[in-house]
Parts: C-alpha cells; sequence; structure tokens
C-alpha cells in the first residue's frame, strides 16, 4: 500500500469517517499508481480508518489495476454487471460503524452520490478534496524529477518552435510540427493544447491558434507542456520575428523582469498574494499594470492546474515542495503581447526552475 494511502487512513481516523470514495481518475492514480481513463464506466477507489481499501474498475482494466503500487483487493466487473452491486458487497465485508462519507464533490457525478446515499440512508457527506489538493501540493522525489523531465522536454518543445518559424507559416502548422517531432521521440502526451499565437493573436492571454501566417514585425508566443508519468510542465516563451519595435522591447523587457523579480521572491512562508504582488508591481511601474490582466500563476502537477492558485487574494503561504507557475504578462491589443512563464520548485534551498529554455530577447531570422 502506498504511503499517500496510508495519510489517507489516518486523516479518516481523525475526522469521524466511515469511508472515502475516491473517484476522480487523477486522484486514483496519485494514490494508487493505476492510471486509467473509465470514460462512462465506473471508478472507485474505497479508503476506511480501520478496514482494508478496496478498488473497483472495469474488467478490462483489472490486471493493471493489480500491478499498480495499490497492493489490496481489486475487483472487476464486465459490462454487462452493475458495478455498484460489487460496491455494496465489498462494504458490507468491511463492519462499517456510522460517520461520515468523504467525497470529491467537485467532480463526483450527482448520479453516483445518490447511488451511495441509497446503500446509507443514514450518513452524511462531506468533502475530502482539500485535503486531498494540500496532499498533491507538496512533490515528493519521485514526483519531482518526473517533473524535471517534463520541464527539460518543454524546453525542447520551444525550440523545436522557434526552429519552425518562417515568413508565412502559419500557427497551426508550427502547433503540428512541434507535436510531430516530439511524436518522433516518444513524447506524445501534451499536458493541454499547444497554443502558438503570432502577432496581435499573441494579444489575447488564452488564444485559438489558427490559420494566421507570421508577418516580419510579429511577437510569436508559445505556451505549452508535456506529461511524464503523469505529471505535467507548462512553459511560456515569447520571440520576435525579423525585427519588433521600441515599444515591444518594453514590454518585453518589463514582462520579464516582472518574471525574474518574482523568482527572486519566492522563500517558505511568503504569503502568495504577496508573490502576486511582485511581479504586479514591476510591470505596473513600467506602465503597462491594466495589461496585465491574469494571476501570476497556478500550482502544476498531475494537473496542468491545480492548488495553489497564485493570485493576488490567495492568503495561503509558500511551503517547501511545492511546484507552481510564474507567468507575468502584458497583453496590448491591436500591437501583440508578451508571457514568459516558469515552472517553479521551492526546495529547503530556495526557488529552483524546472524550465530553462533562454528569456533573453530572441529575434529570429
Amino acid at each position: 500500500m502506498t504511503d499517500k494511502i496510508v495519510k489517507i487512513e489516518e486523516w479518516l481516523q481523525k475526522h469521524d469517517s466511515r469511508f472515502a470514495y475516491i473517484a476522480d481518475p487523477t486522484n486514483v492514480f496519485y494514490l494508487t499508481g493505476f492510471k486509467c481513463d473509465p470514460h462512462e464506466r465506473f471508478l472507485g477507489l474505497f479508503i476506511f480508518p480501520d478496514a482494508e481499501p478496496f478498488m473497483i474498475c472495469p474488467e478490462l482494466e483489472v490486471g493493471q489495476a493489480r500491478a499498480s503500487a495499490f497492493g489490496h483487493e481489486v475487483i472487476g466487473y464486465r459490462d454487462d454487471q452493475d458495478p455498484w452491486t460489487f460496491v455494496g458487497k465489498a462494504l458490507e465485508g468491511r463492519n462499517l460503524s456510522s460517520g461520515k462519507i468523504f467525497i470529491e464533490p467537485g467532480t463526483l457525478p450527482f448520479k453516483k452520490a445518490m447511488a451511495v446515499k441509497e446503500l446509507y440512508p443514514d450518513a452524511s457527506f462531506s468533502s475530502i478534496e482539500a485535503f486531498l489538493a494540500s496532499m498533491r501540493k507538496i512533490k515528493d522525489s519521485a514526483e519531482l524529477a518526473a517533473m524535471k523531465k517534463a520541464g527539460e522536454i518543454a524546453d525542447d518543445a520551444v525550440r523545436l518552435g522557434v526552429e519552425a518559424i518562417k515568413k508565412g507559416r502559419t500557427e497551426q502548422a508550427i502547433i503540428a510540427e512541434i507535436e510531430h517531432e516530439l511524436a518522433k521521440h516518444g513524447y506524445s502526451e501534451m499536458a493541454f493544447d499547444t497554443m502558438v499565437l503570432t502577432g496581435e493573436n499573441s494579444a489575447a492571454p488564452h488564444g485559438h491558434p489558427g490559420s494566421r501566417q507570421i508577418k516580419e514585425g510579429d511577437f510569436v508566443l508559445f505556451d505549452l507542456g508535456v506529461v511524464i508519468d503523469g505529471y505535467c510542465s507548462d512553459i511560456t516563451r515569447t520571440v520576435g520575428y525579423k525585427y519588433v519595435s521600441d515599444e515591444q522591447k518594453k514590454i518585453y523587457e518589463a514582462t520579464l523582469r516582472a518574471n525574474l523579480e518574482a523568482i527572486k521572491a519566492v522563500h517558505e512562508g511568503l504569503r502568495i498574494g504577496d508573490l502576486d504582488g511582485v511581479a504586479r508591481k514591476a510591470i505596473t511601474d513600467a506602465g503597462y499594470g491594466e495589461y496585465f490582466t491574469h494571476r501570476v500563476g497556478h500550482g502544476l502537477g498531475l494537473g496542468e492546474h491545480e492548488e495553489p492558485s497564485m493570485s493576488a487574494d490567495n492568503d495561503q503561504t509558500l511551503q517547501t515542495g511545492m511546484v507552481f507557475t510564474i507567468e507575468p504578462g502584458i497583453y496590448l491589443p491591436g500591437v501583440g503581447g508578451v508571457r514568459i512563464e516558469d515552472d517553479v520548485y521551492l526546495s529547503e534551498e530556495g526557488p529552483v526552475t524546472l524550465t530553462h529554455y533562454p528569456k533573453e530577447l530572441q529575434i529570429i531570422s
């Protein structure tokens, strides 16, 4: 059994619990090492304060589940069988006492919650999501190793994109070239939809790549990430094509200053909202505060966006072991945008960047 499941059991022992029902495939993977996309089928991990955990999954996935680090009972069901029959029998065999049932209300479908309620009409639901998020925020050595590798491959992906820049080439064509080259080397899982935005399109923080062709004087913005052993990277770099204007240079320099100063400010115990403030001040001082329209970053791990939210109103503090992005940006309508994003690990010695593609302004000729 994984140490992570032991932590859940210990937590349940302190919280008047009957059991925890974990249904989110990402959390199941986090706790067991079993990666499964059940689609419409049932997947459930049941953890108890004082009984052996069990997992129920589709019969076609049972072999992989039993080969995972879970190490406990795995129950499979066929497509012509009702998985809730197996759930009920397995729960009956554990002679459960009274107490709360802990679920993931943000992701658990109402129908599945009601199926649990039918088994235990007297039980009340409570959320385990905050505790799971607190666990996932702190990376162990294996998680960090995967994220370091994901950062290295993301650096290579940006390099591939920069090398693909040519006059007249479209945003979509560059994306296709990046992903094709990565796949040739065995890296086919992207953390999210790869983004390449050129010219005025780069002024949309969450723009949609299309058929716009690169022109001289454009900014070209790359935002991408890959998945290694389930863990994500997320990098953004912005380059110029042929030449850039004085104003483009100014917004690039302000964004780079915000990125560097925010990374330098990272330390154990810093209020997250204050870290956002470091980056925001650098951009505001340069005269572009109104064009920095999003938070400074987000947590990173099994999800490309997870806790903590690196926003101005977050009163939580940074902890050793966290991995998060720092990604200030300036977006001028009609001119273009700049975002510079790094993945940052807070070690006992201070911040360590996991993404290393150069950040000085590059003019691609």
